[in-house]
């Protein structure tokens, strides 16, 4: 061919063989490597095509979706999968082929199919469950044994995000007045150094363990984009392997990340976890207090248990040392006469026993009857003896009892300085049973108060007016 053609004359030859080689429309799979809004309200991507390795490029391309579809396209795609347009998001676009004398060679996108790009992305999360699974790691975090008592809270969280301000706020103005112990591990929460920050939050907590009795994952509602950080497999995997367990509350309803399935407990809101930890001491407060109850309520039943048998045994034992004493003086008695007699005879039948011998036999006699009487008597006085030590050991112990049901008598503690505040009868635990004008009994130690309300204070409140009185 001799014919010189001038650079634009080639462009149209060009984009007219586009035309006609590419007239049509077609359905492309590509992923979102680049996009920009300019002030018209047009849209530009650059969309890109990756080997299985999912990180060499193998197809680059320019796009463009004008304004007056871009707006119908964005509300619908936002509407149907909860997700926005990113980068690194595939997506199934329908476009046209252009070809520009300036610009060069690009798609004009038409539609995006929001379906293709839910089912992408639910299989990807599917991939990361059943990685974890075959790994043999799934539900290590939830195995651990949850704390009863968890009050050292370590927190992975940014410290401007809504949700961690709602979580403080919700801890520490619950109205058991239970205090908190909190450490915040900043991190960022939605963006692609969301992997690596998290993960960096959960190893400085892990060499500092011994100091938590709980981690707490929390952010504020977003949009599904933003939460979708978190079905990443290197975080889940990470809190697998924790040492301690966690707790996320990464804020949404709809649907479950991996990080939260994997989680030792998954609640919907920070605030919903504040709700779950305060929940946790109370339970525990309420057990420790049945427990009390149930100890004094035994201790009373073991006391009056060995009471009621140390009364019967003193009855019973007095008798029995008594008879036990005149039967052994009996049996010596008999015996003294029994071998006074036998000397008399054999003197009687001898005949020629001399005086001196008959005295000498009297005397040991005598002194044998003089040695088992006060045998008798050593054995009665420790017979005596032991039961005085059982009894008075007994009495120690029930002593014992006694002042610990004394300590735990409600009139004792009223006498320590407490009160005890009751509205018709029904004892006060928390401020928010009472209203305005409500009349109120007041327990002391010595008597009785009633009272009127006519101002009502939170703890909040408590602490402003005591600021502004300082």
């Amino acid at each position: 061919m001799n014919d010189k053609l001038t650079l634009s004359e080639l462009q149209l030859v060009i984009k007219d063989s586009l035309y006609i080689a590419l007239p049509e429309l077609y359905w492309v799979i590509a992923e979102i490597s680049e996009i920009t809004e300019n002030y018209a309200g047009h849209c530009y991507l650059e969309l890109i095509e990756k080997n299985p390795d999912e990180k060499n490029v193998k197809a680059r391309i320019k796009a463009i979706i004008w304004g007056n579809r871009y707006r119908f396209i964005k509300s619908f795609f936002e509407n149907i999968t909860g997700e926005s347009l990113r980068e690194g998001l595939k997506i199934l676009v329908k476009t046209k082929v252009e070809y520009h004398e300036i610009y060069g060679l690009s798609l004009v996108i038409s539609d995006i199919d929001p379906a293709f790009t839910i089912g992408d992305m639910a299989i990807k999360r599917q991939v990361v469950i059943k990685r974890l699974e075959q790994d043999g790691v799934f539900s290590m975090n939830k195995d651990l044994e949850f704390p009863a008592i968890p009050q050292k809270i370590a927190i992975i969280s940014s410290k401007n995000a809504a949700g961690f301000s709602d979580f403080i706020n919700q801890l520490t103005g619950n109205n058991f007045g239970y205090t908190f112990y909190t450490a915040l591990f900043e991190s960022a929460m939605q963006g692609e150094d969301t992997e690596q920050s998290v993960i960096n939050a959960l190893d400085m907590i892990a060499t500092n363990s011994h100091l938590f009795d709980v981690v707490v994952i929390i952010r504020g509602g977003g949009s599904q984009s933003d939460l979708s950080w978190f079905d990443s497999y290197n975080i889940a995997y990470t809190v697998t392997q924790f040492p301690l367990p966690v707790i996320s509350g990464i804020g949404h309803d709809k649907d479950m990340s991996v990080t939260d399935m994997v989680a030792n407990k998954s609640l919907k809101t920070p605030t919903a976890v504040a709700d779950y930890l305060i929940d946790c001491v109370a339970y525990a407060e309420n057990s420790i207090i049945e427990m009390s109850s149930q100890i004094k309520d035994i201790s009373r039943i073991i006391v009056e248990k060995n009471r009621s048998k140390i009364d019967t045994y003193k009855v019973k034992l007095i008798p029995v040392v008594r008879i036990t004493i005149s039967d052994i003086k009996n049996r010596l008695s008999g015996k003294i006469i029994k071998i006074a007699n036998s000397g008399k005879n054999y003197i009687v039948r001898a005949g020629l026993v001399p005086t001196t011998q008959e005295s000498k036999l009297v005397s040991i006699v005598k002194s044998y009857s003089s040695n088992k009487i006060i045998e008798m008597e050593r054995r009665r006085q420790s017979l005596v003896t032991c039961t005085l030590n059982s009894l008075s050991r007994n009495s120690t112990r029930l002593e014992g009892l006694k002042n610990t049901l004394n300590f735990l008598n409600p009139e004792n503690i009223l006498k320590r300085g407490f009160t005890i505040t009751s509205l018709n009868g029904m004892i006060l635990r928390i401020s928010d049973q009472l209203n305005t004008d409500d009349l109120i009994d007041t327990q002391f130690s010595d008597g009785s108060v009633r009272s009127r309300i006519i101002e009502k204070r939170g703890r909040k409140e408590e602490r402003e007016k005591g600021r502004k009185e300082d």
